[in-house]
């Protein structure tokens, strides 16, 4: 099942299924959600709720068939998860991006790059989180604004210390994602937690629906010219190792997001400029950046 988030004319935060080319309405689920706690927890109450809340989305949809549906383009997309505790990033998760960044010091800023294993996984602030309706807006207009395609990985239930073996039974689901970056000497969790640097969406698919997370097609162009495209089978630390390494260090919860890593081929954007991007099964996106920096 593909579920976003999205705005249509007057009606906002509403929840919906991809079908066909229309997004079917079923916002009616959240009435099921505990909404009134104080203070809330530490994860997404609606992919908390995702086991239990799937069923009465797949009824709602057979049971009316007259649902009220949108065209594609007639929503604003919004980030599909509304509040992950924590959006996590996989850094040099690629051997060519990790040999393309030896190569270049317009990305590694006089660093000895190493690996995955070497750096850790970073954090990016939540609020840097944009859905696909929206535009990049970028900062520093004397510095290189890169753009990353990466597969987002949604954790569907708090898990800590986890093996590989059991890692995938935590994943809720899937997202295209860009992890966009200013280059400089700064950590990684500071260049990139700008606003608008976290790209998600259009929707997440659910679990069930990817048989092969580990072998999907990851492509992205600027202004119609390729410049990034490999295959998840090509990570380092696959999914699996990824929430091993990431929950031996805290605790998963529901929502949070794992951006998986970007492949060779990352280079800048400036304003203006066109991002159509996508991953293999899940969901393609086309994000534009704003017409000038802030």
């Amino acid at each position: 099942m593909k579920l976003c988030r999205f705005n249509a004319g007057a009606l906002t935060n509403r929840l919906g299924v991809l079908q066909g080319e229309r997004i079917v309405d079923v916002t009616s689920v959240y009435q099921l959600l505990d909404a009134q706690r104080y203070p809330l927890p530490q994860h997404d109450l609606f992919i908390a709720a995702l086991p239990t809340l799937l069923p009465t989305i797949t009824q709602a949809l057979q049971a009316i068939p007259g649902a009220t549906s949108f065209a594609l383009g007639d929503v604003h997309f919004l980030a599909p998860v509304a509040n992950p505790g924590k959006i996590m990033g996989a850094p040099i998760n690629y051997q060519a991006h990790i040999d393309e960044s030896k190569a270049d010091d317009g990305i590694k800023h006089g660093r000895t790059i190493t690996g995955i294993g070497d750096w850790g996984i970073f954090l990016k602030a939540n609020s840097s989180l944009i859905g696909v309706s929206e535009e990049i807006v970028l900062r520093f207009p004397t510095r290189r604004n890169d753009h990353e395609i990466e597969l987002g990985i949604v954790i569907g239930s708090s898990c800590n210390q986890v093996k590989s073996a059991d890692a995938m039974q935590y994943v809720a689901g899937y997202m295209t994602c860009l992890d966009m970056t200013v280059r400089g000497t700064e950590f990684q969790c500071f260049r990139k937690s700008i606003d608008t640097y976290s790209v998600a969406g259009p929707w997440f698919v659910t679990a069930d629906e990817i048989a092969n997370p580990g072998d999907l097609a990851l492509w992205l162009q600027v202004n119609g010219q390729d410049r990034q495209r490999a295959r998840t089978s090509q990570l380092i630390y696959d999914i699996p190792r990824l929430i091993e390494f990431a929950s031996s260090f805290y605790t998963l919860n529901a929502g949070d997001i794992i951006m998986t890593g970007t492949p060779e081929g990352v280079g800048p954007v400036v304003p203006g400029d066109v991002i159509d991007a996508g991953v293999e099964g899940v969901g393609t996106l086309r994000m534009r950046v704003a017409a000038q920096y802030v």
